[in-house]
Formats: C-alpha cells, sequence, structure tokens
C-alpha cells in the first residue's frame, strides 16, 4: 500500500477529504450534501482509466480534481437536483400533492 492509500484509508468524512486535498469549503454546503457529494467523487473515480497505475503524485491530483468535481455540483445544486442516489434517481418526476395527502381520523385517545 502506497503513502498515499494510506493517508486515504484515515479519511471518513468529506470535511476531512476537502481538508487533506486543500479544498476550502462552505459548511454549509457541506451539511446539506456531505454523503451526496462523496457518493459523486466516488463515481467520479470510477470514470477514471488507470487510476490504479498512476504514481502518488498523479493520482492525488486526479483525485483532488474529481473531489472539486463533485463538490462543485453541490455549490450550485442540491442532493435532490443532482440525484446521485439510485433512490433519488428513480424518484425523479415523482410528486405528491400536498393536498392529496389526508390525516386519520382523530380517535379521541392520546397517545
Amino acid at each position: 500500500m502506497s503513502a498515499f492509500d494510506e493517508d486515504l484509508a484515515g479519511l471518513s468524512s468529506a470535511e476531512e477529504f476537502l481538508d487533506y486535498f486543500g479544498l476550502a469549503f462552505d459548511t454549509q454546503v457541506i451539511a446539506a450534501s456531505r454523503l451526496h457529494i462523496l457518493k459523486q467523487f466516488h463515481d467520479n473515480l470510477a470514470e477514471v482509466e488507470g487510476l490504479e497505475t498512476l504514481q502518488d503524485e498523479a493520482k492525488r491530483a486526479v483525485y483532488r480534481e474529481q473531489l472539486t468535481r463533485a463538490y462543485q455540483r453541490f455549490i450550485t445544486g442540491t442532493a435532490l437536483t443532482e440525484r446521485v442516489f439510485p433512490r433519488l434517481v428513480q424518484a425523479k418526476g415523482a410528486f405528491v400533492a400536498l393536498s392529496s395527502l389526508r390525516l386519520p381520523p382523530k380517535s379521541g385517545k392520546a397517545t
């Protein structure tokens, strides 16, 4: 395992990844979309061919670029508009009107 891979193994939160790669970030963006950013980062890396063959410095540059791309998606978009998780992709276009919701009848008993 390379030094870079060992460094990555110690990271877990979106904030840790962003700090490690020296990327400035808005805490409000992270608070609202941290899992989505990490998922998009993972998906971005999966599309890079030959990543495993790169030396640490080249790999670090690719990871930084892909994390930047993932984070940028959520600066202007939201988890719902970007839809990186399969459940949200499947739900695209689904709409439930508030007027269609009905409250259950009151039973008179406190629960």
